[in-house]
């Protein structure tokens, strides 16, 4: 099902499926940004210009996030990286990298941007990506 939003940006109106953005990016000074399907267009929402539109997507953020039941195609993720909270679903990531260090890195569909997690800098978030990881590809990573 569909979760559509109408967002006035940057001199132009757009009407967006939040349910096909795979990652948000919140930073401490109220900005929040994602990208849209099938593209590297960058949206970047701030409270004090776009209220009404940034509560919206925090709210729709907070549910995927809190709800207890998600439909198989879908499973997100919180994760702090590079001073940004992020909220990916990773069901849209395609490639996983792992590194001797246990480092992994993976690459957010729609945009240009990697994400490196370590075990030492988010641990609850790592061992949520590891388990899908293996949950999913039946790889289980050392």
């Amino acid at each position: 099902m569909a979760y559509w939003i109408k967002i006035d940006y940057e001199r132009s109106k757009y009407l967006i499926d939040l349910d096909r953005i795979t990652a948000f990016s919140c930073q401490s000074n109220k900005r929040l940004t994602f990208w849209l399907p099938n593209s590297s267009q960058l949206i970047i929402l701030n409270k004090q210009s776009c209220e009404y539109e940034y509560q919206l997507v925090l709210e729709y953020i907070k549910d995927k996030i809190e709800i207890n039941y998600l439909p198989n195609s879908e499973f997100w993720v919180q994760i702090m990286y590079d001073r940004h909270e992020w909220f990916i679903n990773l069901n849209c990531i395609s490639t996983f990298a792992f590194e001797p260090n246990g480092r992994i890195t993976f690459w957010l569909p729609d945009s240009t941007k990697d994400i490196i997690i370590s075990p030492n800098i988010d641990p609850e978030a790592y061992k949520k990506v590891v388990e899908f990881i293996t949950k999913v590809t039946g790889y289980s990573l050392p």
